[in-house]
Parts: C-alpha cells; sequence; structure tokens
C-alpha cells in the first residue's frame, strides 16, 4: 500500500486502526460473517479475512498494532555508547580525518553493535535523537580572524570607494 507525503502512520492513525481491528475481534465472537463484518466496519473483505486468521492463531495479541516500522533496532543505553563514541571522534576509530560521514556512522554502528543499518537509516537514527547535519567550514589553517576583522573595518571601506 502506498501512503500520501512522508510516507507510514501517525501513532493516532495507527491506534484508529487498531481500535478498527479490535472492534471485529468482538464481531468474530459474535460469531458474525466475514463479509458481514467488512461491511459493518467499512472495510475490504480481505482485510477482515486476515484479521480472522491472526486472530486464530494468536488470539487478540495478534490484531494488535506491532508499532512503527521505523523504530529503532538499538537500546536506549546503545543509542548513549553511540553518541559517546561520536563524540570521541572519527580519529579515534580508524578514518584519516575529523569528518562524520553517514556511511562512517552506519559502519561504526555495525562494528560496535552487530546491527545493520542503511545510510539513510542511520540518518534518520541521528535525527530522532537530536543530532544534525553540520558541513565543515572551508577555511585556510593559516587563516587569521582578527587580521581579517581589521581588513574589513579598515581597507575594505577605502577599496570600496
Amino acid at each position: 500500500m502506498r501512503y500520501a507525503q512522508g510516507g507510514g502512520l501517525t501513532d493516532a492513525e495507527r491506534a484508529g486502526r487498531e481500535r478498527i481491528r479490535l472492534q471485529a475481534v468482538v464481531r468474530f465472537e459474535g460469531g458474525e460473517t466475514n463479509r458481514a463484518v467488512a461491511a459493518t466496519l467499512r472495510v475490504s473483505e480481505r482485510s477482515v479475512e486476515r484479521w480472522r486468521r491472526a486472530w486464530r492463531e494468536r488470539g487478540q495479541v495478534g490484531v494488535l498494532s506491532q508499532g512503527s516500522a521505523g523504530r529503532s533496532r538499538l537500546s536506549e543505553t546503545q543509542i548513549a555508547s553511540l553518541e559517546r563514541e561520536l563524540e570521541r571522534g572519527p580519529l579515534v576509530h580508524g578514518w584519516a580525518d575529523q569528518r562524520w560521514t553517514l556511511a562512517r556512522i552506519k559502519t561504526l554502528i555495525g562494528r560496535l553493535f552487530h546491527v545493520s543499518y542503511t545510510v539513510e537509516g542511520a540518518w534518520r537514527l541521528l535525527k530522532r535523537h537530536g543530532w544534525s547535519w553540520q558541513q565543515p567550514a572551508r577555511r585556510a589553517i593559516e587563516r587569521d580572524d582578527g587580521a581579517v576583522e581589521v581588513w574589513k573595518q579598515e581597507t575594505w571601506p577605502r577599496v570600496r570607494a
């Protein structure tokens, strides 16, 4: 099934769909047919068939929501550990420069926790925990910010005139 821009369901929409499935369970227990349940709840018969099969196999737990498909595969302690490792920097983990790329973070997660993420998944994980995208400033190492300010205030007005 395709979803509108943004994809997936919100928690409220997921809870609403779960309520409908639980209403269907009550009707299953009352002995109603799939067609009657589908008509009453205004859903497709195929959905009702799937719900009834899940209800038969696992009971009411079978029709409960499984939660967001995008939930993290790392525990809170693992995420805290990942953040500590990110703060230590890429040099400590064997990369030649001081830039954390998403590919490097994905690799680090795999090394530390033996959990596989995609590059996009690593980005979503970081974003969910307050990390933001950073672009390194491209400046010469020899740059003297004090001299630049003096030039802007004294020399530039004369040149511009």
